[in-house]
């Protein structure tokens, strides 16, 4: 499936909220579907959080499971592809960066998108890491990427990530490959079923914890 007019804008991080009453209009709903439970979304302070992004241990392997109201599902973390976009990613597991935080954006068929405090699109952590994209990267079904804007050079990574729902996304080797889903690709694929014709959640998807695992 190809969306070549919506690549540069569908993740890029100053258009992912929609505005006010977009994302966090449609986010303070509660009704339920596709197995997900009633779930409140709030928003948080946009930055504010140190670099203080991990060097992994090469040896060990990394997993981040995210604990959502509709089903939990796991990423396994690939360091050797991003390894300042992962670390930063368990850092900021660590320090409870992603709980209570909630997909401010769902494309049926294509990606859902999360990792914004603010819930608006344009949030992070208040620093960005850059890590070198190869030419052959691949956005395929179940792939983990970060989000950039289309102003930032490829690599640029914050807190907002996209899962690809669909079986290609067909973008180019802009997005920082930080894993993929190894448990629970049934759960994010009823997640990317919730988006309207705007992109936006028709219900809340909250992430409420992410725990960390290694092995």
């Amino acid at each position: 499936m190809r969306r070549t007019a919506a690549l540069a804008a569908v993740l890029a991080l100053a258009g992912c909220g929609g505005g006010k009453g977009g994302a966090t209009q449609q986010a303070q709903q509660t009704t339920t579907a596709q197995g997900c439970t009633s779930a409140p979304a709030h928003v948080h302070p946009n930055g504010g959080y140190p670099n203080k992004h991990l060097k992994l241990e090469p040896a060990k392997t990394y997993k981040l499971v995210f604990e959502t109201n509709c089903g939990s599902f796991t990423i396994t973390l690939d360091q050797k592809l991003a390894p300042n976009a992962t670390g930063s990613l368990v850092s900021l597991a660590q320090r409870g960066f992603f709980n209570d935080t909630f997909f401010h954006r769902i494309v049926p068929g294509f990606v859902i998108q999360g990792g914004d405090p603010t819930g608006q699109g344009s949030g992070g952590p208040g620093y960005e890491t850059h890590d070198k994209v190869p030419a052959n990267a691949a956005y395929v079904h179940g792939v983990v990427a970060m989000a950039k804007t289309g102003a930032e050079r490829a690599g640029t990574a914050g807190s907002q990530f996209f899962v690809v729902t669909g079986q290609d996304a067909n973008l180019p080797p802009d997005y920082a490959i930080v894993g993929k889903v190894t448990q629970g690709l049934d759960v994010v694929d009823r997640i990317g079923t919730l988006g309207d014709a705007n992109e936006h959640p028709t219900q809340n998807v909250v992430i409420s914890k992410v725990r960390i695992e290694t092995s």
